[in-house]
């Protein structure tokens, strides 16, 4: 049973990103607002057990039926966890600069390079007025996409499956970066995990085949 929700490891040391992304931030990101996150979720959960089986993601693709008071708290909080579970996994110190194989090929095919995608997320996430995501998603006929989500939000709810987020909250970056937002998503290519955002890809790409047949 997925429920209670936990936080999940980090994956790597809160320093592993420096100079990109420093040490503080990365610790009170994932211990402080992510975990806070994860206990909201659990206590807006606690007294439904019928949803307690489910996994965030069914939580959030459904939120209109579940009970109307727990719909914000499920759409922050689960939002939150969710989000911040994935973003955790596509970064990463070291790897790869670039996006490699079929992904590169559709990437290109989409934005016609692969700078011309950084600059469409990069946009995204400069004018995503106040907290949120900037997503590259797949629509269900595998079609890429560039969007962007207030708050917790997610393209899940919009149909759509996320490939890479990048979180513009200011909690991401400000103790760094101050509000110089476009310096922090300048350094946050510098740690992207391009093996598992291929990865994100490829899983995406093999359900909206079998979606298509």
């Amino acid at each position: 049973m997925p429920y209670p929700f936990k936080l999940p490891d980090l994956g790597f040391p809160f320093a592993a990103l420096e100079p990109h992304i420093d040490a503080q931030t990365m610790e009170i990101h994932h211990g402080k607002h992510h975990a806070a996150y994860v206990n909201n979720l659990n206590a807006a959960l606690e007294k439904h057990a019928a949803l307690q089986s489910r996994e965030v993601d069914d939580l959030l693709r459904s939120i209109s039926s579940l009970p109307q008071e727990i719909q914000g708290a499920v759409r922050n909080n689960g939002g939150g966890h969710y989000n911040h579970s994935l973003f955790w996994q596509w970064i990463a110190p070291g790897g790869s600069k670039e996006p490699p194989g079929a992904f590169a090929q559709a990437i290109t095919t989409e934005f016609t390079s692969i700078d011309k995608f950084k600059e469409a997320l990069t946009q995204a996430g400069m004018t995503r007025f106040g907290s949120g995501w900037a997503w590259l998603a797949m629509d269900k006929s595998g079609k890429l996409k560039v969007t962007s989500t207030p708050n917790q939000d997610n393209p899940i709810s919009e149909g759509l499956t996320p490939i890479v987020g990048v979180d513009v909250w200011e909690h991401a970056y400000y103790l760094k970066y101050q509000n110089r937002r476009a310096d922090y998503l300048k350094a946050w290519w510098n740690v992207v995990n391009w093996s598992k955002v291929n990865e994100t890809y490829e899983k995406a790409r093999q359900r909206a085949g079998t979606m298509a047949r």
